[in-house]
């Protein structure tokens, strides 16, 4: 079974639920905690590829830099957005689980599933 990569966030309850199931099922496992190590510009570009989502798809509305950041204004352009979610990963859905060239939110942990029952 190739390597998963999460994105992982230890504070986050569905996170430490997907890294269970992840171990309960004996994955060859490689931790990003993205918290300390966030993606750059290119990377969450290329994370989102492979999620097959936008940026705005992914960002968590509920943490408080979404609201001073003013990051519900519509009208600020991706790169904007993209700098900012770079420069506060918080802002970054998570878990995020990523298999070769593709990827999914673990929300719920369950969709983790869909990539490692790939051949």
């Amino acid at each position: 079974m190739s390597a998963i990569t999460l994105y992982h966030n230890p504070r986050c309850s569905k996170s430490r639920a997907t890294l269970a199931l992840l171990e309960e099922n004996e994955v060859e496992l490689d931790i990003v905690y993205y918290l300390e190590n966030p993606p750059n510009a290119e990377e969450l570009k290329a994370l989102l590829e492979k999620l097959g989502l936008g940026l705005r798809d992914i960002i968590r509305k509920s943490e408080p830099e979404f609201e001073e950041l003013g990051l519900g204004d519509q009208t600020l352009s991706d790169e904007i957005v993209l700098d900012l979610v770079c420069k506060h990963p918080r802002l970054i859905q998570r878990p995020i689980i990523v298999k070769g060239d593709r990827a999914v939110l673990g929300r719920p942990p369950e969709n983790v599933f869909a990539l490692i029952r790939e051949a």
